[in-house]
């Protein structure tokens, strides 16, 4: 028996154990209900949590930045509870090692658990008796496999860091489905999502619900609602929650005799520990109305909660096991004080976890298997692209093709920005793959490559973007996978009865995706773009003439080129903006609503790019508009990133040329530019602005430390052509501040290059292009990936695990193809196959 365990019982005064009186009613009730079901024990977790990191994901692996530094916390336990006598009795107990995520199996007595053992690095599945007898590990590797849930087909779902990527906006690894054998064998992926998803569990029908998470060219913290899928990873669906930002829906289970599931509905971005309000929640009147989801505490620091009945929850609060009941009545039933924990210490802060009774249940339903393991594609058919909402004003016909664009998956993250691979907008790579017809009818048929994340974008005779999918969909080997349309309710069905053969697509044999000629299938701004913008726009947008004060140069900024961060703050492509908005009404996202794109046939200053060229704009900014086409560019080639991110320069305020720099600055400068009209004071002086939220400026008050400073030309910068004397080669755009606040004539602040102030700023802004020369950015001859990108290559296998510090490296743009095409799914080799 463990002593720092106890139940609570209505026999039991409570003054001695809560300092309070124990309530008679209804808190006697429900303990009354549970002792009254058919199980006398409940099983149970304890551990400390992460005190730095409040991601509900960042609870295994290691930190991007150096893979000593862990994610989970040492010291837990494996214990359970008679409900009847209050005895406790510990299963399993590690002082150095981590316990988490009991399930018991349908036999009542065999428990599946994730455990990390006390002196190594990787969770990995075990099972263990209830009476703490024959531990047996299931899954061995060096990667995570956490929260378990057993299959009726008599197999094991569970999330895995075995996809091999990172999460798009943090440091940490993704985990998401995998499936095995019962005793751990024949492991598969049967999901490509490239964020995570969590806390698979079996809904009575035999689907798998749980939680995804995914930002397509949207916001990345809104959007991680529920889906469900089949035990084979087909017909992914989403099941409530993905058409409205905010909140972190996990941890949902089924309720007995009931069509509706509990779940924690985590606030915001969700919490720690998946900590959150425990809500209930149906699918019965379609995924999107939030009338339908119940709120049943008013606090929201509950986790795991499990239905014993129809109105009776177990659940985690804190380091307490509490029972709940629909109208959010509570009694504490037991309480863990402390634990064993590292070097024979005690953690004063416990959490208590994943409370599950120990009975024997029926198997849920069985769904037959749709996959064929020995193909390489699967197959989808679309009925109809011009039914779904939001579709008014697109005229029977006019859909041409489908755009199939794939979002790729990262091998390591730095930041939980999206730089330097967008400003304010995507936070990942994405790959034209090409395109397939959409018939007279509205229908396709095509083949996809197996477990990949694809997205469609509906286009016109023109090659205009009608409607742009900002979700993912994913086919299994050998599956057939209908949707209705264009952004239909999902749970519909087609507004025809047509049979499916009847359409004009099934009537021949599936398209294959047609790669666009001329094109490449991943972009990069500074080889793809760029020369374009070289042959036509910089000879009047340059420093020497600036029309319009807009600057399209590619000279480098701290982190951006020049006209990159232009053309992105100045609004000139529409990507998405990493926003919360939802089912966007038609031609409103991608090239067709972009601004650049007006631009290219003559309308603007008689500019008129080739056909060729403008395909090149046209698809870069249908793939997000990235400014690197390599992921080996992130957490490199900068001066100044954001706080997580230790990989880039980001001490130059501490430089003696900076110090002098920003004194000059500020008293030259300061008593005009204040407020709105500030200027940065060194060289990663964000200035109160973010891109966040880029604020579409006027072109006239340039303000950002991104087009201020040029580190390719460093007297071109604007912060010393724009107060430099038109005489001595500047621009002279100063103007004196009155007494009354406003501004008068023309005043050069500084008359000719010689003055202190301005020799002060200049170098700063050169030892600026010095020590970029030194890290070197991805379009820089001589680039070198980071320590911690070349780790992950060599544990993914795509570099040599012996090479080092002084091996020649590949061309990254080679090496991140090589990565991307090790998910390629490989119908000879299944076992293990992402």
């Amino acid at each position: 028996m463990f002593r720092h365990l106890y139940l609570l019982l209505p026999v039991v005064l409570s003054a001695i154990l809560l300092g309070d009186e124990l309530p008679v009613s209804p808190a006697n009730g429900l303990i009354r209900q549970l002792q009254e079901s058919n199980f006398d024990e409940v099983v149970f977790a304890a551990r400390g949590s992460n005190p730095t990191d409040g991601h509900w994901y960042a609870n295994f692996g290691y930190y991007a930045e150096d893979d000593q530094i862990k994610a989970y916390v040492e010291g837990s336990l494996l214990a359970k509870l008679n409900i009847h006598t209050g005895e406790t009795t510990v299963l399993l107990q590690d002082a150095t090692g981590t316990i988490r995520d009991p399930v018991v199996d349908y036999d009542g007595k065999t428990i599946v658990f994730s455990y990390r053992q006390g002196g190594t690095v990787f969770f990995n599945l075990y099972e263990i008796q209830s009476d703490g007898t024959g531990l047996r590990q299931l899954t061995h590797g060096e990667y995570d496999d956490i929260e378990p849930c057993l299959l009726p087909d008599g197999g094991i779902v569970f999330v895995s860091s075995r996809c091999q990527r990172w999460v798009n906006c943090w440091l940490t690894q993704v985990a998401n489905l995998h499936r095995s054998n019962r005793d751990g064998s024949n492991i598969r992926m049967i999901s490509a999502n490239i964020e995570h998803d969590n806390t698979p569990w079996v809904l009575p029908d035999g689907r798998i619900l749980h939680t995804r998470w995914e930002y397509v060219d949207r916001n990345q913290i809104s959007f991680h609602h529920l889906w469900t899928s089949n035990p084979d990873g087909t017909n992914q669906m989403v099941y409530f929650g993905n058409m409205h930002p905010e909140g972190l829906y996990i941890d949902a289970k089924p309720i007995p005799g009931t069509d509706r599931v509990v779940m924690i509905n985590s606030p915001g971005h969700g919490r720690k520990d998946h900590t959150g309000t425990v809500a209930i929640v149906t699918d019965s009147n379609g995924p999107d109305d939030l009338s339908m989801l119940t709120d049943i505490t008013e606090a929201n620091d509950y986790c795991d909660p499990f239905p014993v009945s129809a109105d009776l929850f177990l659940a985690a609060r804190k380091n307490k096991m509490v029972l709940l009941d629909r109208d959010g009545n509570e009694e504490t039933l037991y309480q863990q004080q402390k634990i064993p924990a590292g070097k024979d210490l005690e953690l004063a802060t416990v959490g208590l976890h994943e409370p599950r009774p120990l009975m024997a249940r029926e198997r849920e339903g069985m769904i037959s298997s749709r996959v064929d393991l020995g193909k390489a594609t699967g197959t989808l058919i679309l009925t109809d692209a011009y039914n779904g909402r939001n579709m008014t004003g697109v005229e029977p016909g006019s859909i041409k093709e489908l755009l199939v664009v794939e979002t790729l998956p990262k091998p390591i993250n730095y930041t939980g920005g999206m730089d330097p691979l967008t400003y304010g907008g995507s936070f990942t790579l994405e790959r034209i793959m090409g395109t397939v017809p959409v018939e007279e009818d509205g229908s396709a048929f095509f083949d996809l490559p197996a477990n990949r994340s694809f997205f469609f974008i509906a286009m016109d005779e023109n090659g205009k973007t009608v409607k742009r999918m900002r979700s993912f969909t994913t086919v299994m080997p050998g599956e057939v996978l209908s949707c209705v349309g264009c952004h239909e309710e999902r749970h519909t069905t087609p507004t025809n009865t047509r049979n499916l053969n009847a359409l004009q697509a099934t009537r021949r044999a599936p398209s294959q995706i047609e790669k666009i000629q001329g094109i490449p299938d991943v972009f990069d701004y500074p080889r793809d773009i760029q020369p374009i913008l070289d042959r036509h726009c910089v000879e009047c947008h340059n420093p020497s003439r600036r029309e319009g004060r807009v600057l399209l140069t590619g000279d480098h900024g701290p982190m951006f080129s020049h006209s990159y961060y232009t053309l992105t703050i100045l609004g000139q492509f529409a990507d998405g903006r990493n926003s919360d908005q939802v089912n966007l009404s038609p031609y409103q996202i991608g090239a067709s609503a972009s601004p650049l794109m007006q631009k290219l046939d003559g309308e603007h200053h008689g500019v008129r790019l080739t056909n060729a060229e403008k395909r090149m704009v046209r698809y870069w900014i249908e793939a997000g508009a990235p400014y690197p086409g390599t992921y080996a560019a992130l957490g490199s080639g900068s001066i100044g990133g954001y706080y997580q991110n230790k990989q880039t320069e980001n001490n130059d305020m501490e430089w003696a040329e900076s110090k002098a720099a920003s004194m000059s600055i500020a008293t030259r400068c300061g008593s005009c530019h204040k407020g709105d009209l500030s200027l940065p004071r060194y060289l990663s002086d964000e200035n109160q602005l973010s891109f966040w939220k880029p604020t579409l400026m006027e072109p006239q008050i340039p303000r950002s430390r991104h087009i201020v400073f040029n580190l390719s030309h460093p007297a071109d910068s604007l912060m010393l052509l724009a107060p430099l004397a038109r005489e001595a080669g500047g621009y002279g755009a100063c103007r004196k501040l009155n007494n009354d606040g406003s501004f008068g004539h023309l005043a050069a602040v500084f008359t000719d290059t010689s003055d202190p102030d301005y020799l002060a700023i200049l170098a700063m802004i050169d030892a600026g292009r010095n020590r970029l020369g030194e890290v070197k950015r991805f379009d820089m001859p001589g680039f070198r990936p980071t320590a911690a990108y070349l780790r992950e290559m060599r544990r993914y296998g795509i570099l040599d695990k012996t090479d080092n510090a002084e091996t020649p490296v590949p061309d990254p743009y080679k090496l991140d193809r090589k990565y991307w095409d090790s998910f390629v799914y490989d119908p000879g080799h299944l076992e293990g196959n992402p």
